[in-house]
């Protein structure tokens, strides 16, 4: 198949490494599509929630929906809140963490590498 709806009742919990306070759910899967790498989730942070410091293989775009998430990477921080959006390179070591007093909800789009 070629294409994939995902219906928001269709979507389905996982557990994140380095994850913490936060409900992680997952859109799409590569193998949802012909030839397809792609990974799509949508991650609920609670206030305090976040990404230890971490890193992994593969590119990454974060797109804050609502709230406020605080990015810390090579000792510089950016606080990034709804239609905010960062771009990550693979093995880009980081800190994401919700630094609001809400929950946030964070869009997150991964590519991993080529096989």
């Amino acid at each position: 198949m070629s294409y994939k709806v995902t219906k928001a009742n269709e979507a389905y919990v996982y557990t994140a490494d380095h994850h913490y306070d936060v409900q992680t759910t997952r859109l799409h899967d590569p193998q949802d599509v012909n030839e397809g790498r792609l990974v799509c989730g949508l991650s609920h942070f609670l206030p305090g929630g976040g990404i230890e410091k971490s890193s992994n293989p593969t590119e990454s775009v974060y797109y804050v929906i609502a709230g406020e998430m605080t990015v810390s990477i090579d000792g510089k921080e950016y606080v990034l809140c709804g239609g905010d959006s960062i771009h990550f390179g693979p093995n880009q070591e980081k800190a994401v963490k919700n630094t609001g007093i809400t929950a946030a909800q964070m869009l997150v789009v991964v590519l991993p590498p080529q096989k």
